[in-house]
């Protein structure tokens, strides 16, 4: 994709493009949620839909914001956050939720523009940090993060809590007395 008279960063600052995403956007969103989900080996885990990023993305409250990067005016790829809060810390931290470059574009400095925006965003908002998850197979992004210095939690698991055990525990009767 890089002109052959130009050189890599000159053909990235010339051909490449970020910017917040926008309602008009939430297909663009959400085909590229369910490129990564394919590219994770689980095409049928994305059930997102152009009404839930609409409803949680671009309401009074969002829940979470968007980067949408443009290589010569055409989608490339996107980042998908939201902020958390640390006790420890004091103060907010980045969560990079998803961040997907299409094919073609990979190996071209898409990914980390993003990166180095979304540690611009984390700055600019008092961030503590920013975190993220990556598949234990997925070598090429480790290699990625681990070139701009990110390091691995390893004395931390994710735990996660969905389906059918969620609504157990919350309709589970209280034992102690427990006011709502």
């Amino acid at each position: 994709m890089t002109p052959m008279n130009q050189s890599s960063d000159e053909s990235i600052s010339q051909s490449l493009t970020i910017r917040n995403a926008e309602p008009s956007d939430a297909a663009l969103i959400v085909r590229f949620i369910r490129a990564l989900a394919e590219y994770e080996r689980e095409p049928d885990a994305a059930v997102v839909t152009e009404a839930d990023i609409l409803r949680d993305g671009f309401g009074p409250n969002p829940k979470f914001h968007v980067l949408i990067a443009e290589w010569g005016r055409e989608p490339a790829a996107f980042a998908f956050y939201f902020f958390v809060y640390s006790t420890w810390e004091g103060r907010p931290g980045l969560f990079l939720e998803d961040l997907f470059v299409i094919p073609e574009l990979r190996r071209h400095g898409v990914g980390r523009a993003l990166m180095q925006r979304l540690a611009q965003i984390a700055l600019a908002n008092n961030c503590y940090g920013m975190g993220w998850h990556v598949l234990d197979w997925n070598e090429p992004a480790i290699r990625s993060y681990e070139a701009i210095g990110a390091t691995f939690a390893d004395d931390w698991r994710i735990m996660r809590l969905k389906g059918d055990a969620l609504h157990r525990l919350a309709e589970e009767k209280q034992s102690a007395a427990v006011s709502k």
